[in-house]
């Protein structure tokens, strides 16, 4: 079959058609209904809606953690949806983080040590202190979770996840557990990452308020995209209201 794609040098991401049903019958939910998108290489990107729908879908068949019932999903020139679960999960460990609600940081181990965890297995990772550092936390790399608040958690979380250098960080809910000075303080360093790594951020939310932060704002309803937002007016992380 001839590749139909939307040529652009420039796309990290590219889907056509992407559709995800759980179950059958009536009793069927249609997650994702024939979305088409293109996200470009380098953005803060925000996909904005309510609960159910359909923004975590996406997120998670784009950082190959699901697979769409159909249509066709590509990073760059790979096509995602025709990857075994081997590739799969070498494009995970090659060029995607994540960075969640709840932080899973491993209880047991120090701040440095739960950063080690990734470095350990990527192929050109950042130095454990220097992910640290890029997040602030520099000083704190021998405190265990359990003598961190939720914000320092949330940041170690993601030291974790650009030590790998990822091409692509995923952010689900990442401000959704913190109060409004922390949620800032966290957004702040997913933008840092943004401008100072060139990394392409996609944060799934439904908070309005982390749009100001974006270029791309992309609305999602009922499992489709309802308005994409090309914003020229950003604010920064301490600039938002809350």
């Amino acid at each position: 079959m001839a590749d139909s794609r939307p040529q652009s040098s420039t796309a990290a991401f590219v889907t056509q058609g992407l559709t995800k049903t759980y179950g059958e019958g009536p009793a069927a939910v249609h997650a994702l209904r024939g979305v088409d998108l293109t996200i470009p290489e380098g953005e803060f990107v925000v996909l904005l809606g309510p609960s159910g729908s359909g923004k975590s879908t996406l997120l998670n068949i784009l950082g190959g953690l699901d697979r769409p019932t159909q249509g066709a999903a590509y990073f760059k020139d790979l096509e995602l949806t025709s990857l075994s679960d081997a590739d799969l999960t070498r494009y995970r460990r090659d060029h995607v983080g994540f960075v969640f609600q709840f932080y899973n940081l491993m209880p047991s181990l120090n701040a440095r040590e739960n950063v080690e965890l990734v470095t350990e297995i990527a192929r050109n990772p950042l130095d454990a202190d220097e992910a640290l550092a890029l997040v602030g936390l520099d000083k704190r790399a021998h405190h265990f979770p359990s003598e961190m608040s939720g914000g320092e958690q949330q940041r170690v979380a993601i030291a974790r996840a650009v030590a790998k250098r990822p091409t692509v960080l995923f952010c689900d809910e990442p401000t959704g557990a913190l109060d409004s000075a922390t949620g800032r303080a966290v957004l702040k360093v997913l933008t840092d990452v943004n401008q100072r790594l060139g990394t392409t951020v996609i944060i799934v939310t439904h908070a309005a308020n982390t749009a100001q932060l974006a270029d791309r704002v992309i609305h999602f309803a009922d499992g489709g995209i309802r308005q994409v937002i090309r914003n020229d007016t950003k604010l920064t992380a301490e600039e938002i209201e809350w």
